[in-house]
């Protein structure tokens, strides 16, 4: 699990299945390392014959963070955004969609099935708009538009994830993040409580770094609304979503599909923001079964 320069930073990823299969590249989310893609996932998009590719965005895990780089003041880019006024961020939501796009470069990959949940989904969206000759497939996990007149987080999910860490001890930690995945999580697939913090705790022991969120969201805040952009996107499309979704609501997944020509939409009850061990088969096979009928497609066009 090395890392790798891509876009003039030191990236760090992880590669799995066999190097010869079609890729899939993993993009994640807000705040989140890349190890909130489950094991099992991986596994089981490798077990569908593709070659698996995931990654610590830029500022998070283990990639390169942006030291240095000023905290920005998130209530004064919203302001500076709805009048018109380019917000001031440390980077953007396209410098990390050229990450990805350079990171392809750096292992040698001409093209991938891009696969991004959240912000990842945002990153994926911005690969279909400004890299679209290196992405297969696309599929927008629990993501949105950026259209600021869907339905708004609710309450809780949105504080829980901001809330700032009151201190750096482990157990404070952990607790922050089993509090986030609670009131974040999918309402139809809670999970062993005793599993669940054996995750965050594995997280917390990988990797905290809390400057690195109010970044990513600054460049989501920067990024705005994608609807006219993502209207010229040709690449083939899916849109998985939870209905249950707390913090992304259901309507952005239905946004996004609307708003990409082609895009198939695919809502499952009881889901939320999180990737729940119970759907992880189902979800898999979703991916996969686009992707195919990606290649099939391209095969018989040949």
């Amino acid at each position: 699990m090395p890392h790798i320069t891509a876009n003039g930073l030191e990236l760090f990823y992880e590669d799995n299945g066999d190097p010869q299969a079609e890729p899939i590249l993993l993009v994640m989310g807000l705040g989140a390392q890349m190890t909130l893609w489950p094991d099992e996932f991986v596994e089981a998009l490798v077990n569908h014959g593709y070659r698996v590719i995931r990654y610590d965005n830029r500022d998070i895990g283990l990639s390169q963070k942006m030291e240095g780089a000023r905290a920005p003041n998130l209530p004064l880019q919203v302001i500076r955004k709805r009048i018109g006024f380019p917000a001031k961020v440390p980077y953007t939501l396209k410098d990390m969609a050229d990450d990805g796009a350079a990171l392809l470069d750096a292992l040698g990959i001409d093209k991938a099935h891009v696969v991004g949940a959240s912000m990842g989904g945002m990153i994926a969206q911005l690969m279909a708009i400004d890299h679209a000759d290196k992405l297969l497939s696309l599929t927008s996990i629990m993501s949105t538009t950026g259209n600021a007149k869907l339905p708004q987080a609710e309450k809780h999910a949105m504080e829980a994830l901001t809330a700032p860490l009151t201190s750096m001890d482990e157990e404070t930690v952990v607790e922050h993040g089993l509090n986030v995945a609670r009131n974040i999580g999918s309402p139809g697939y809670r999970p062993d409580p005793e599993k669940a913090r054996e995750r965050v705790l594995k997280s917390v022991r990988r990797s905290v770094y809390p400057p690195g969120l109010p970044r990513q969201l600054a460049a989501i805040i920067d990024d705005g609304d994608r609807r006219e952009r993502l209207a010229k996107v040709t690449t083939p499309t899916l849109v998985l979503h939870g209905e249950d979704d707390p913090l992304v609501k259901l309507e952005a997944g239905k946004d996004t599909a609307a708003h990409i020509p082609g895009a198939k939409l695919v809502t499952i009850p009881g889901w939320g923001h999180d990737l729940p061990v119970e759907l992880i088969d189902r979800i898999a096979d979703e991916i996969a079964q686009h992707a195919g009928a990606v290649g099939a497609k391209a095969t018989q066009t040949a």
